[in-house]
């Protein structure tokens, strides 16, 4: 979903551009409570593995490629407000390095894929998670069917962004019909993907995985009780 430059108006693109310097300061502060010194590396490990999936991508449309998005699995593993810096940061590197989404819009790729996908997919594990047992077995199919929704959700977004600032010569409703059709079908290898990373760490070491905390927390006070009894 890397967006070029000149893809947007000036305008849409300092707009998208304030929105993400504005969701990284609340990251940055956001982070400081998720991290510590026994699950910072594994944000490094997070964006690592981010980095490898979104260069694999395929021409969607007018400039415009499709990918996994990784946010969802990142703000899982390390917390939604690290999730932001990881995948801006990814985004940052592809963007100097290797010239995947343009300068300009910058901005506009942190807000579609840091902000608004791991926004909505965040929001999507809490509800899941809220009507499912609080329990690790359902933190790996609610971070599944979260990852499923937020990239569908973030190619929504851009075409929001489009039909506001689109300068590309390609019919809004073309745009969308690609846009959203192609990233259901990647949101369907996202969820796959998602899902089977979170139950693989969840099966070694369920304390890393910021989204089991509370799983973890409720599993703990449910042994006490049996604990004290048998003694």
């Amino acid at each position: 979903m890397h967006v070029p430059d000149g893809f947007l108006d000036a305008s849409t693109s300092v707009a998208t551009g304030a929105a993400a310097v504005a969701g990284l300061a609340l990251a940055l502060r956001g982070a400081r409570r998720e991290l510590d010194d026994r699950t910072a590396p594994m944000a490094g490990l997070v964006a690592a593995f981010v980095f490898a999936t979104q260069m694999i991508n395929f021409p969607v449309g007018a400039g415009t490629s499709g990918h996994l998005l990784g946010g969802v699995l990142a703000a899982v593993l390390v917390g939604p407000w690290t999730a932001v810096l990881c995948i801006s940061t990814v985004l940052l590197v592809q963007c100097l390095l290797f010239a995947d989404g343009g300068i300009t819009a910058l901005g506009t790729n942190i807000t579609l894929m840091g902000l608004v996908g791991v926004g909505v997919g965040w929001l999507v594990l809490r509800l899941i998670k809220a009507v499912l047992p609080d329990r690790l077995a359902s933190v790996t199919p609610a971070a599944a069917l979260a990852a499923l929704v937020s990239v569908p959700a973030a190619a929504l977004a851009f075409t929001g962004l489009y039909a506001v600032g689109g300068e590309a010569p390609i019919p809004l409703g073309s745009l969308a019909t690609a846009m959203v059709g192609w990233h259901t079908v990647i949101g369907l290898g996202e969820a796959v993907i998602t899902g089977l990373v979170v139950s693989a760490v969840l099966a070694v070491r369920p304390d890393l995985v910021y989204g089991a905390r509370s799983a973890l927390t409720a599993r703990t006070l449910e042994l006490r009780p049996s604990k004290r009894a048998a003694a």
